[in-house]
């Protein structure tokens, strides 16, 4: 995003150790003017790009933004062309995510499917409430089908518990998600995978919307049932509301991302 953003800081990279901290890091920066009028998507060698007057979107390590479907790269194009008389990049999600994809998790996938699978050792979805029996029950209507749909798709069967005292989970089990991660090593897929895990704090939940297997809409909430039974007895606090919101739009931008890599997809 820095060149987008009329090179306001050429050259000055913000340096880290993670590769999604050290992409996202590049793109905080204030809000700039927009420079361009007209944007579009034109095919290229290998994808497709999304262009602002005719030229390719670059990414903050100067990168030519390339797609591989026109839907993906629409996502883009529909994101700048949205923006009004300044960029505000916290409106632009897709864009954040490709940038964070094409400068840092194609450098180290390694890195952050190993993230994602820690999150899959100690899952929101293994440790449940022993009371009350309201919340029990909403944590089992909501998780358990995540549960046996990654027992019987993924081979991994995990252990479940109440509180929050670590469980250590089969080494089987851990090592099954790790198998079907390696197939989806392609930067754009493994970045929607660690922001959809980072935001819900499961692994189980993003792999199962990934494989079709749960609505984007019924992870969400499944990844927020403590949260709701709390606002359903004490209230919604304004502030967590916003915050929880402003989550669910990279969470779905995630998705959406997933969705416009699929061949075929419109």
């Amino acid at each position: 995003m820095r060149d987008l953003l009329g090179d306001l800081e050429a050259g000055r990279y913000v340096s880290d150790a993670d590769p999604i901290r050290r992409a996202q890091n590049q793109m905080r920066m204030p809000a700039a003017k927009r420079f361009y009028a007209e944007t579009d998507v034109a095919p290229g060698a290998d994808g497709f790009h999304p262009r602002l007057d005719g030229k390719p979107v670059l990414t903050p390590a100067r990168a030519a933004v390339m797609l591989p479907t026109e839907a993906a790269a629409q996502l883009i194009a529909a994101e700048f062309a949205a923006q009004g008389a300044m960029i505000e990049p916290v409106t632009m999600p897709v864009t954040r995510l490709v940038n964070t994809a094409l400068d840092g998790v194609s450098r180290e996938p390694d890195a952050v499917a190993e993230d994602i699978l820690r999150f899959a050792a100690s899952d929101l979805l293994f440790y449940r409430a022993d009371g009350p029996e309201g919340l029990v029950e909403r944590q089992s209507a909501a998780w358990d089908p995540v549960i046996d749909w990654a027992r019987d798709a993924l081979g991994a069967r995990f252990h479940l518990a109440e509180g929050v005292v670590h469980v250590e989970q089969p080494r089987e089990a851990v090592a099954a998600v790790a198998l079907h991660l390696r197939t989806r090593r392609d930067p754009l897929r493994l970045a929607a995978l660690h922001l959809m895990t980072s935001i819900t704090g499961s692994a189980l939940l993003a792999l199962a919307v990934e494989g079709g297997a749960l609505d984007p809409e019924q992870a969400w909430q499944a990844a927020h049932v403590d949260e709701t039974w709390n606002e359903d007895h004490w209230g919604a606090d304004s502030e967590a509301v916003a915050r929880r919101n402003n989550r669910k739009r990279d969470f779905l931008s995630a998705v959406r991302l997933i969705e416009a890599l699929q061949p075929g997809a419109a």
